[in-house]
């Protein structure tokens, strides 16, 4: 049944396309201007107003020197140096080279003080040549935000942004590693009061373009803080209509009430940390039945109504083997798992000081992920089927225009810069698992430039919409979609995820009720010392509101390290004042396995994966590693010292005072000499 159906599908993708190119003929007379809308004090952008950041190869751009802003920072923390520098100076700014070498594109760079830095940012130059080919440049430039916007250098200057962070509390009931904020760690606890979040949930919606962001509750572990539902409530009240929370899912897997509280709260996401399939290859973060707590709050969440978020730290040679699995996993899932984002490696927070032989050996890069997702799953093409997530923004645009002048808020727009973020798409079924990736039965090149000749012909809603139609059926191979996928639900699909026509699809269990699923697969690399990059600081999507305004993802958590600074200028207590007032809570680690009510879960697992031993590379795998290493050479140096004294009866060599000239032969290179030398 389903060949004949393919046939008739193609012959409407045929009528479609002469449909298309006999409107384009008139269309391209007279387009109509852009109009400024209510979200905004400046006009939407044609695609030929957007502009772009230097791309390609060889190219330069400023960066920092690892070191010279590690001692800048702590001269700020001990208060020997002014905040204002990072406003007025650029505080350990060198300039970089990103070059092409041995296959691979390196950043190099060269500080006058502290000398040679090189980092890997692909090690496929086709791939990443593809990614910023289909970059469609930048959003609308950031306005009316002088008050939030306003941190030198490091000031975001572009976009209305996708996520707003707002980490409600630095506590965390996890020690894990890698930890990009070092939680429980700093010795001291910053949690924001109920009025503080209020203020920085009203602070937000004073920029323009006024942004329909997702709001993210973070940390530390955000369900720790006492105004974990109350935040959701507001951030609801005040017009942002997604919101989720970053979390370890603890909380969230000993109770399902906490779940079903939070989604009637009106939280939508659970952004939820997964780094592999079985407990083994969770051993990492040193919680012993740290997967069961997963499944028990994916379990939970989905049945209270929460969506879930797949999110994956990926470091080379620890857990880079878990691609395929978890892909696998939301695969055999697809009625409770809808989005993965995997996030390589940043060497920041407890990491910042990471050795070069680890880094070079854990660095993982975009390029890694989309070689891993082809050899480990054996679907999806490099460069055919991934883009930079900021081709997102060419739907939003069209979003925008349909919407109309008088929309209250602007659409998410992930508008960050091509080397910050990649995805793709899988359309599954979910009662079958029939599945292909999208832009294998999608021109999606070809729908991106269909696109931008719609927003900037500007024809109003049905004539968009229309236009929108045609496109998306010239653009669509029904020979090579999945068999039982239909014209009626590819389209269905799109309405549902980009809201063109402005149907309700209903939220939570009920928006999930189509028989297909949009698996989006996501790639979110973080800037951290060694690959630091400032044209990709001022398009950040991910600002952070603190206190002192809304900073870049990067700059807050990396590059000159607001985070740092920031916690310790509104630090809430000191650990041992905090303890004494409010006890300590509970911190699973060394082991330490959660208590649950109970394992049941209804998820489908595969056992091979589940049961796949830990993923084992030689050397230290993290920063308490390497201290036990430095500590045990330490130790076995003195131990040395000790032996050459006591049995082999050396003396440290004496101190000579040089009288006469340099000899010509250098003095032996030792410590200790014999006795009878």
């Amino acid at each position: 049944m389903h060949k004949p159906m393919k046939y008739f599908d193609k012959g409407l993708t045929l009528a479609a396309g002469a449909a298309w190119n006999t409107l384009q003929f008139f269309n391209q007379f007279k387009p109509n201007g852009s109009f400024t809308p209510r979200w905004s004090d400046k006009p939407l952008l044609k695609s030929h107003q957007k502009s772009k950041p230097p791309l390609g190869w060889p190219r330069t751009t400023d960066s920092l020197c690892p070191t010279c802003v590690r001692e800048a920072r702590q001269r700020i923390l001990d208060g020997e140096q002014d905040l204002n520098t990072l406003k007025t100076e650029r505080v350990g700014e060198i300039k970089a080279d990103i070059i092409e070498r041995d296959g691979k594109i390196l950043m190099v760079k060269d500080c006058p003080q502290h000398g040679h830095f090189e980092d890997v940012l692909s090690i496929d130059p086709d791939f990443l040549k593809h990614i910023e080919a289909n970059f469609p440049g930048r959003d609308i430039v950031a306005h009316n935000d002088k008050e939030l916007h306003n941190h030198g250098s490091s000031t975001i200057r572009y976009g209305r942004g996708s996520v707003l962070t707002v980490d409600l509390t630095n506590r965390c009931n996890m020690m894990c590693d890698p930890c990009f904020m070092d939680a429980n760690q700093v010795g001291f606890v910053q949690e924001l009061t109920w009025e503080e979040i209020k203020q920085l949930l009203d602070n937000a919606i004073t920029i323009k373009p006024r942004r329909q962001m997702s709001i993210q509750f973070s940390g530390g572990e955000p369900t720790l803080s006492p105004y974990f539902f109350d935040a959701i409530t507001y951030a609801r009240k005040v017009g942002y209509n997604s919101v989720q929370c970053a979390t370890n899912g603890i909380e969230f897997a000993k109770s399902h009430e906490f779940a079903k509280r939070a989604y009637e709260a009106g939280l939508r996401y659970a952004y939820l940390q997964f780094d592999g399939i079985g407990n083994p290859s969770n051993q990492h973060r040193k919680v012993g039945n740290l997967f069961d707590v997963k499944l028990k709050a994916i379990d939970n969440l989905q049945s209270a109504g929460v969506e879930i978020i797949l999110v994956t730290t990926l470091v080379n040679g620890v857990n880079n083997e878990q691609v395929g699995p978890i892909i696998e996993f939301a695969r055999n899932n697809p009625k409770k798992i809808a989005f993965i984002a995997f996030q390589p490696v940043s060497f920041t927070g407890r990491d910042e000081e990471i050795t070069e032989e680890r880094r070079m050996r854990q660095r993982y890069t975009l390029s890694h992920m989309a070689h891993d997702v082809k050899k480990q799953t054996g679907i999806t093409e490099p460069t055919r089927d991934w883009f930079p997530i900021s081709l997102m923004g060419t739907f939003a645009g069209l979003a925008d225009l349909v919407h109309g002048p008088q929309a209250e808020w602007g659409q998410v727009s992930c508008g960050c810069h091509p080397n910050c973020g990649i995805g793709t798409a899988l359309m599954i079924n979910k009662e079958t698992k029939e599945m292909a990736p999208v832009p294998q039965f999608l021109n999606v090149p070809r729908l991106v430039k269909d696109i931008a000749v719609i927003t900037d012909t500007a024809r109003g809603k049905f004539l968009s919409n229309l236009q929108m139609g045609l496109s998306l059926l010239r653009n669509y191979d029904p020979f090579q979609a999945p068999k039982s996928l239909t014209l009626g639900a590819l389209l269905k699909k799109f309405d549902k995820s980009f809201a063109l026509t402005g149907k309700s699809y209903g939220v939570g269990l009920e928006r999930r009720k189509d028989p297909w699923n949009f698996l989006f697969i996501a790639g979110m690399w973080f800037q951290d010392l060694f690959n630091y990059d400032f044209r990709r600081t001022e398009m950040c999507i991910i600002p952070y509101a603190t206190q002192e305004g809304e900073i870049s993802f990067c700059a807050y958590n990396t590059g000159v390290g607001w985070r740092n600074i920031v916690e310790k200028m509104h630090m809430t207590a000191t650990l041992s004042k905090w303890y004494e007032e409010h006890g300590r809570h509970e911190i699973f680690a060394g082991g330490k396995s959660v208590p649950l009510p109970d394992e049941s879960h209804s998820l489908v697992l595969n056992e091979e994966h589940r049961n796949r031993p830990t993923q084992v590379e030689e050397g230290p795998q993290n920063a308490r590693d390497e201290k036990v290493l430095a500590r045990d050479a330490r130790q076995q140096q003195e131990m040395m010292k000790l032996y050459r004294q006591e049995v082999l009866k050396e003396q440290p060599r004496p101190d000579l005072v040089q009288i006469s000239p340099a000899p010509s032969k250098p003095a032996p290179d030792r410590e200790y000499a014999h006795s009878g030398d």
